[in-house]
C-alpha cells in the first residue's frame, strides 16, 4: 500500500507537501493500528496455546513435563510467527521470498547441526515413550547408572561411584536399554559348591534355611535349589531366589558371605581347586 501511494503522488507530478495529506497519514495509521492490534492478538493466542499444552501434564501426572514444555515452546513460536507474517502482509510486503528465505536457512542450520536435532528427536522420542524416569537404574549405551536427568539433548546418570554420566540421546536411543528398576522383583542367583565326600541334603538343608531366613527372601514363586553340576572339584548348587528388586544388590552380597558361613558352622566342605603332582624319580649315578 505504502508503495503504491508513493508511485500515485510520483506521477501525478504532487509536491512532497501534498503527498503528506491527511488521507495518507490515516491510511498509515490505520495500517499500524491494525498491525499493533494483531500482534496483540498473536501474542496473547500463543502464550495461551502455550499455557494450556504446559497444563495438559500438570493434570495427567503420568505424562512428562518436560515433552509438553518442549511442545508448548513449538506452538508458541509458531503462532507469532504465523502472526509476524500476517503483520507484514498488511504492509503489502511479500512474504513469499521471506519465508523461502527461512526454509533455506532452516534446512542449512538443520545440516549444520543434525547431531544435535538427533539428539533432539531421540529425546523427544525418550520423552514421549519413557523406557526408563527419573531414579532408575540402567544401563544404556554401554554405561550403568541412576537416571538423574532426561533432556531433550542429553541422559545424566549417576553411576556406581556417584560420577556424573552425560550420555547422548542419540546413543540412548539408537542402542539397547536394560532397566533394572521396572519390575518390583528380580531373581537372585548364585552356585555354591560342596565337597564330594558333603552329604548333599544337609548342605541344601543349610542353604535354604539360611537364605529363607532373611525377611527380604520370597517364599513366591517358589526358591529353586538344586544341584545342577558336578565339577571337576565341587557338586554345585544352583540357587535362585526372588527378592525386591529395590534389594537386589546389596541382598546378593550379603547371602553369599551367610551362606559360607553357615556352611561353615554345619561342617560342611567347601572345596577350591587344587592339584596333584607326580613325579617320576631316577637313580642318582654314582
Amino acid at each position: 500500500m505504502l508503495e503504491d501511494l508513493l508511485n500515485y503522488e510520483v506521477y501525478n507530478g504532487n509536491r512532497v507537501g501534498d503527498y503528506l495529506s491527511l488521507e495518507f497519514l490515516l491510511a498509515i495509521g490505520g495500517s499500524i493500528v491494525g498491525a499493533f492490534l494483531l500482534l496483540l492478538i498473536g501474542f496473547f493466542l500463543a502464550g495461551f496455546f502455550g499455557r494450556r499444552i504446559k497444563g495438559i501434564s500438570k493434570k495427567y501426572h503420568r505424562l512428562d513435563d518436560t515433552l509438553f514444555n518442549f511442545l508448548s515452546n513449538v506452538v508458541r513460536y509458531a503462532v507469532i510467527a504465523f502472526t509476524i507474517l500476517i503483520v507484514l502482509n498488511t504492509f503489502g510486503i511479500q512474504t513469499t521470498s521471506i519465508v523461502a528465505v527461512i526454509g533455506a536457512a532452516g534446512l542449512a542450520i538443520g545440516l549444520a547441526l543434525q547431531g544435535t536435532l538427533s539428539n533432539v528427536a531421540a529425546g523427544v522420542m525418550i520423552i514421549f515413550f519413557r523406557p526408563f524416569k527419573n531414579g532408575d537404574f540402567v544401563e544404556v549405551a554401554g554405561k550403568m547408572g541412576t537416571v538423574k536427568d532426561i533432556s531433550l539433548n542429553f541422559t545424566e546418570l549417576a553411576d556406581l561411584s556417584n560420577v556424573q554420566v552425560i550420555v547422548p540421546n542419540s546413543e540412548v536411543w539408537g542402542n539397547i536399554i536394560t532397566n533394572y528398576s521396572t519390575n518390583q522383583t528380580r531373581r537372585a542367583e548364585w552356585t555354591f559348591g560342596v565337597g564330594y565326600d558333603a552329604n548333599l541334603k544337609t548342605a541344601e538343608e543349610v542353604i535354604r534355611t539360611t537364605i529363607m531366613s532373611d525377611p527380604r527372601s520370597m517364599a513366591e514363586p517358589e526358591p529353586f535349589i538344586q544341584v545342577n553340576n558336578l565339577g571337576d572339584y565341587s557338586v554345585d548348587f544352583l540357587v535362585r531366589v526372588w527378592v525386591p528388586a529395590s534389594d537386589f544388590f546389596q541382598y546378593q552380597a550379603d547371602m553369599k558371605r551367610k551362606v559360607k558361613e553357615a556352611l561353615d558352622a554345619a561342617g560342611v566342605d567347601i572345596p577350591f581347586p587344587t592339584r596333584t603332582l607326580f613325579t617320576a624319580g631316577s637313580d642318582a649315578a654314582e
